[in-house]
């Protein structure tokens, strides 16, 4: 993988930071976040501005350049892909290390006195301005918002936005009409005492809907924003897709009775200025609700006593908690992916021994193994497909330039998933399928300990996901050995892989807590850089659990896997499971090989079945 030239890059945009047809006055540092206009973490070709910069494509970390320096900050997953991807021109931060300065902090201390530290206003969250902002304020720095992007202006060849056709779902794979949606929203709004509430991320605007798009690879999203009155709708679109008759009947159908759920399409450029004149009409105590990661140029459009920012929404909590039939479609979702699943790994062990299948072989077989199945939409987030050492590397995608042949002596780690229009899938096996060693079984052994440490789990409603985080590193730990990503993230139900506001993570960010009806990942792992990879990862929901006594009233949760595919057992050693562990595996298996085996025999897939009966033989202690 050779790094992005960046030095003629760096050179144009330092000579835009001083142009007065772009800024104001000269800037000394200029910010570049990863994200869009709506905080999205996976994005558009034309939102790729901190890619274009400095060659790093990871879906985290942020670029700031200085007159003399530039550096990029990013999380333990990226470490290993930052360092290959960027050249000497940059300075890799690695976030989460005690040595390595916050963005702020580096600044500060890399600035001249009274310096200007320029970002699009449209980009940045407002919660993130507010830190950097305070800690520069305090330095004698002072951080401005620079109206036109500076990245695009030396962008000779950026991307146009996507304006793709949208989709419409029935009540068969929502449960709730858009029209319910936007009745109980405003129900909460009225608790609130807020008159207007603001949709800024495009996955909420997509469930709030019903509609789904394809503007965003693998998140099935367009662009769009939503301002919610006590009595007024407002969709910020490029009108030209609502011609589609199903979109139209689907959006204004029955509108005609009720004023209060007529929609006024505005353009998707025109929030700001819709905003501000909202605002103008507002009364002293009149509020506008939205998310505190709102882009900063948003909230500033609102004057301070007419917000009202909370850091996740109504939207955002009941599009977390799925309903009876959003959990049953997740269901159908998983049995479909485990059916692909079992198809590809009976093929792999039948054609890796013959020494002619690539990463991307693998990769692009999983997809097509995937498309066979009904309701199949697209993958929900680029498959990696990783053998060797190239599985440390914790978010590799396979490229020509660094594909390897699976074999006999190596470890291959499959991390892939789907969107179909009734779910969404996330799973990552471990297999070998030659002899592994004993240290791989036993790093193996002790990820497996973690990940049914954290399945198996039952806590107090009111929990919060990173109090679980440690269960699933324990038996790492006590062996001197952890991983550098967080145990699990939520999961949209036929929308992003990748969903807030529940999450298992050993940061302990503002999590909401855990709730019947959320699901989330279960994906512990352990990585030696330059030998292998190992991850299991279940999806997993929130289900009640019976417990013998019930503290204070409170109740207790647990997990139920939605992921049904066998793990591998060859790569366990037995005696380093309690027997607990052992008939949770047991368990887990037999779901497996009863409702996948039954699907795989109706599908005709007599060899993939044999294949789960082989893979899913009960283990004892004995062994």
């Amino acid at each position: 993988m050779l790094p992005k030239m960046t030095t003629e890059l760096l050179k144009q945009l330092r000579q835009v930071m001083k142009n007065s047809k772009y800024v104001s006055e000269p800037i000394q540092a200029y910010i570049v976040p990863s994200g869009d206009a709506h905080q999205s973490e996976y994005i558009a070709p034309c939102d790729c501005r901190r890619e274009f910069i400095c060659g790093f494509n990871g879906s985290a970390g942020t670029a700031i350049i200085t007159e003399q320096h530039a550096a990029m900050w990013t999380d333990g997953r990226y470490f290993l892909q930052g360092s290959q991807q960027m050249d000497s021109n940059w300075i890799l931060m690695k976030m989460g290390l005690k040595d390595t300065p916050t963005q702020e902090d580096w600044l500060v201390s890399v600035l001249p006195q009274g310096s200007k530290v320029g970002v699009d206003p449209s980009i940045i969250p407002a919660d993130q301005w507010k830190r950097m902002n305070k800690v520069l304020k305090c330095a004698g720095h002072v951080l401005v918002p620079v109206k036109a992007n500076l990245i695009d202006a030396i962008w000779a060849d950026r991307p146009p936005r996507p304006c793709k056709p949208l989709m419409t779902l029935d009540l068969s794979f929502t449960g709730i009409s858009w029209r319910e949606k936007i009745t109980a929203l405003r129900g909460k709004m009225t608790e609130r005492k807020a008159l207007w509430f603001v949709v800024t991320a495009l996955d909420d605007v997509a469930w709030l809907f019903n509609l789904r798009g394809s503007d965003v690879e693998y998140n099935p999203v367009f662009f769009a924003y939503a301002i919610i009155g006590i009595d007024t709708i407002r969709l910020f679109i490029d009108g030209n897709r609502l011609v589609d008759t199903h979109v139209r009947e689907h959006l204004f159908l029955d509108s005609a009775q009720d004023p209060e759920l007529h929609i006024q399409v505005l353009p998707y450029d025109s929030i700001l200025n819709v905003m501000k004149s909202i605002c103008e009409t507002l009364s002293p105590h009149e509020k506008i609700w939205l998310s505190d990661k709102a882009s900063y140029a948003l909230i500033q459009a609102i004057p301070k006593d007419h917000r009202y920012l909370t850091p996740y929404t109504p939207i955002c909590i009941a599009k977390a908690v799925k309903n009876m039939t959003e959990a049953e479609g997740m269901r159908k979702a998983h049995i479909k992916d485990a059916v692909a699943l079992c198809e590809l790994f009976n093929w792999l062990e039948k054609e890796v021994p013959k020494g002619n299948i690539t990463e991307i072989i693998a990769s692009d077989k999983a997809e097509e193994f995937r498309r066979q199945q009904e309701n199949f939409v697209d993958l929900s987030f680029a498959t990696i497909s990783s053998t060797g050492p190239n599985g440390a590397i914790i978010h590799y995608k396979p490229s020509p330039e660094t594909n390897r042949t699976l074999s006999l002596n190596e470890i291959y780690l499959l991390d892939s998933g789907a969107q179909y229009k009734d779910g969404t899938t996330d799973v990552t096996r471990t297999m070998h399928f030659g002899t592994p060693t004993m240290y791989e079984k036993e790093c193996f052994t002790y990820v497996l300990k973690g990940h049914i440490a954290v399945s198996a789990a039952i806590f107090p409603n009111g929990t919060k996901g990173h109090l679980l985080d440690s269960f699933a590193r324990s038996a790492l730990w006590d062996q001197g050995l952890d991983y550098l990503h967080g145990t699990g993230h939520g999961v949209g139900a036929f929308l992003n892989v990748h969903e807030g506001p529940c999450g298992i993570s050993y940061k302990t960010f503002a999590d909401e807590p855990l709730e019947a009806g959320m699901i989330v990942s279960d994906e512990p792992g352990y990585y030696e850089d330059g030998s292998f990879g190992i991850r299991i990862e279940n999806v997993v929901i929130v289900v009640p659990a019976k417990t013998k006594y019930n503290f204070s009233n409170r109740g207790s949760l647990t997990f139920e896997p939605l992921t049904l595919v066998p793990i591998q057992t060859k790569m366990i050693l037995v005696h380093l499971l309690t027997q607990r562990e052992c008939d949770w595996l047991n368990d887990y298996h037999r779901k497996c090989r009863e409702v996948i085996g039954l699907e795989l025999e109706q599908q005709g897939r007599h060899g993939a079945l044999q294949w789960l009966i082989r893979e899913t033989e009960p283990i004892s202690q004995a062994h």
